[in-house]
């Protein structure tokens, strides 16, 4: 398995099954501009059966397997709906690289919820929707995680930068 993080292969794959969800994390904060670095693209995908079982076909494509830290390539799993609804997060690894999923990010009520705010970002042709910077902020500050306060200022200042320049 790849190693090296490929999300425009993740972004294309998601968009040729039609899913819906929100870019959450760090990919998102750094399309946002944030200067941070992240190995792993997180989503928040619509939870209902349709949308469910687009993802597990997008996730078959990617040839995902469930990371775990004695497995590099991954566990292979049950990529289907019925799989994804027994969830509430699911860390894999890809051929474009880690790829998680989380259907209630901290600080949110889930898909439903983020993209309300969401903004969309063309990624070579690839309309992706990103969690507003707001919400990104929210919810590493309701995660609570050592990690999420590292790069909790930086995500601060680069609020106030934006909101200085009447971006947001």
């Amino acid at each position: 398995m790849s190693r090296e993080l490929k999300p425009n292969l993740m972004y294309a794959a998601l968009a040729r099954h039609e899913v819906a969800y929100v870019l959450i994390g760090g990919m998102a904060a750094i399309l946002h501009g944030s200067p941070t670095i992240t190995n792993a693209a997180d989503i928040c995908p619509r939870r209902d059966r349709a949308n469910l079982t687009r993802l597990a076909a997008a996730l078959r494509e990617l040839n995902a397997r469930i990371r775990t830290s004695t497995e590099p390539d991954g566990l292979p799993f049950a990529c289907d709906a019925e799989f994804l609804e027994r969830m509430a997060m699911v860390n894999m690894v890809t051929d474009a690289g880690q790829f998680d999923i989380s259907f209630v990010p901290g600080g949110t009520d889930g898909y439903e919820d983020l993209v309300q705010r969401a903004v969309t970002f063309d990624i070579e042709g690839v309309l992706v929707p990103v969690a507003s910077l707001r919400d990104i902020i929210h919810s590493k500050e309701t995660a609570n995680r050592a990690k999420d306060h590292a790069v909790l200022p930086i995500l601060y200042a680069l609020e106030d930068e934006i909101a200085a320049r009447g971006d947001g």
